[in-house]
């Protein structure tokens, strides 16, 4: 994997460690944040068609949120084993398991959307949609489950990238496709020139189109650019092996994902138990959230190749160098957040709502939760580095213990106590004995050797 860009790509396994995460990380941030303007901006175009074509468009975000969810797990798994394979040397042999990724994902996610496509109407009718609104369904998902290889294949073309230790290209392809689609919603959605009106089912044709360039881009730079994948079919048997290291991490993965909107939902209907203005409260906090959090997502998708990739050079002072720095920082910046949103937490609620009651628990949201937030971003950095470290499963009972033993019950049995202010404390001690817990855990692996036991098991 030689003809990469020098000031894209870090030596991840001889770079110093602080400077090389910060680096991978700043591009990370900015796509991210980029991703999410453009996203805002297709939701408000959307809701500019009415109540009803923004009510069908809620009805399919759990389906999507699976696909995507899908593609996530498979990401990680991807960025996990190339990573790996990259610090053993073996380039030729990471190019095999990127060209395969690109294809099981592909295959898997056709599969699932023509599965989709064809049980459409069963499945939003049991997700509670009237057949009223089966008809707006159809004119965005029918386009949403037949482009859908071209959401997958950039996501994990991405994933390809940070695993060589480039995070600068997959920003600038994520900012580049969110930055076309918005171009494209008012085009395709209300009409321009001679480009007709197609409502709900344009905003669907401008994010296939979208996905369409984000695929174009990430082949091109993958296959002739960067020489990071085989431009012709691998022999069966790689096909096979490849299948078995990504999948063996991104199944888990993606399962321990579809864990996170199913507290979302718990949540909300604990919630919903004090009243309508409390889950438009904690819905406003939710977004807030994602906001405040989108530094630590930022490095949950840049440490793991620098952890897989020191584990497959058997650098495992780095490892832990790299875990006990992001862990540290994520701390420091998220009590900086807290004090940030705690100042500006009436100002920010006046503007979300009118209503003082529910301005009132908006505030009482930020005066609390963000105080969570550096714990929870210990959680899911420990996640993504045991997936990184190629024990998925570990990941994947951690987010089971978050959702049944910590987050989720400790917020209820604080309700029960102490109203909603028990909710809301109740959440941040979920964290705490849930951050307490993941950070012991993956300490462990190096005070107990297993990590060296792993790596001599690999090796032999």
């Amino acid at each position: 994997m030689t003809k990469t860009n020098n000031r894209t790509k870090k030596d991840l396994l001889n770079d110093p460690v602080n400077s090389t995460l910060k680096d991978m990380t700043i591009p990370m941030i900015f796509g991210m944040v980029l991703l999410m303007t453009f996203n805002l901006i297709d939701t408000f175009f959307v809701g500019l068609l009415g109540t009803q074509p923004l009510a069908a468009i809620s009805f399919t975000f759990p389906i999507t949120f699976t696909v995507i969810s899908l593609s996530i797990g498979l990401g990680i798994g991807t960025s996990a084993v190339i990573a790996k394979t990259l610090g053993t040397g073996n380039d030729d042999e990471a190019r095999d398991i990127a060209t395969v990724a690109l294809i099981i994902t592909s295959v898997i996610v056709i599969l699932l959307s023509f599965v989709g496509y064809i049980y459409s109407d069963e499945i939003f009718l049991l997700l509670g949609a009237k057949p009223s609104l089966l008809g707006l369904i159809h004119d965005y998902m029918d386009l949403w489950f037949l482009g859908s290889v071209g959401l997958v294949a950039p996501m994990i073309g991405n994933a390809i990238l940070r695993a060589s230790g480039d995070t600068h290209t997959p920003s600038i392809v994520m900012g580049s496709a969110g930055l076309i689609n918005a171009i494209l919603d008012p085009i395709f959605i209300f009409g321009f020139g001679p480009v007709p009106a197609m409502g709900i089912q344009g905003a669907a044709l401008a994010t296939v189109v979208s996905w369409g360039f984000g695929l174009a881009y990430i082949t091109y730079i993958l296959g002739f650019q960067r020489n990071l994948i085989h431009i012709t079919l691998p022999a069966f048997n790689v096909i096979k092996e490849s299948s078995a290291k990504i999948l063996k991490i991104g199944l888990p993965a993606a399962g321990a994902n579809m864990l996170t909107p199913i507290a979302a939902a718990i949540m909300t209907a604990i919630a919903a138990t004090y009243g309508e203005s409390a889950v438009a409260a904690f819905g406003v906090g939710s977004r807030i959230e994602s906001i405040a959090c989108l530094v630590v997502l930022a490095m949950s998708m840049t440490l793991p190749p620098f952890i897989s990739q020191n584990l497959g050079a058997n650098k495992l002072d780095r490892v832990e160098s790299a875990y006990r720095v992001s862990v540290k920082f994520v701390m420091l910046w998220q009590i900086g957040i807290y004090a940030v949103l705690m100042l500006l937490a009436p100002f920010i609620a006046s503007v979300f709502s009118k209503e003082q009651s529910v301005a009132d628990l908006i505030t009482l949201f930020m005066w609390i939760l963000p105080l969570g937030y550096g714990l929870q971003g210990v959680i899911i950095l420990t996640n993504s580095s045991f997936n990184a470290l190629h024990k998925p499963m570990i990941a994947l009972v951690l987010s089971v213990l978050r959702l049944f033993v910590f987050y989720v019950p400790l917020a209820y049995l604080g309700s029960k106590l102490f109203d909603i202010e028990g909710f809301f404390v109740g959440a941040v001690l979920g964290n705490l004995g849930m951050a307490v817990v993941s950070y012991y855990l993956f300490i462990k692996q190096f005070k107990d050797k297993s990590l060296l036991k792993l790596q001599k098991s690999h090796n032999e």
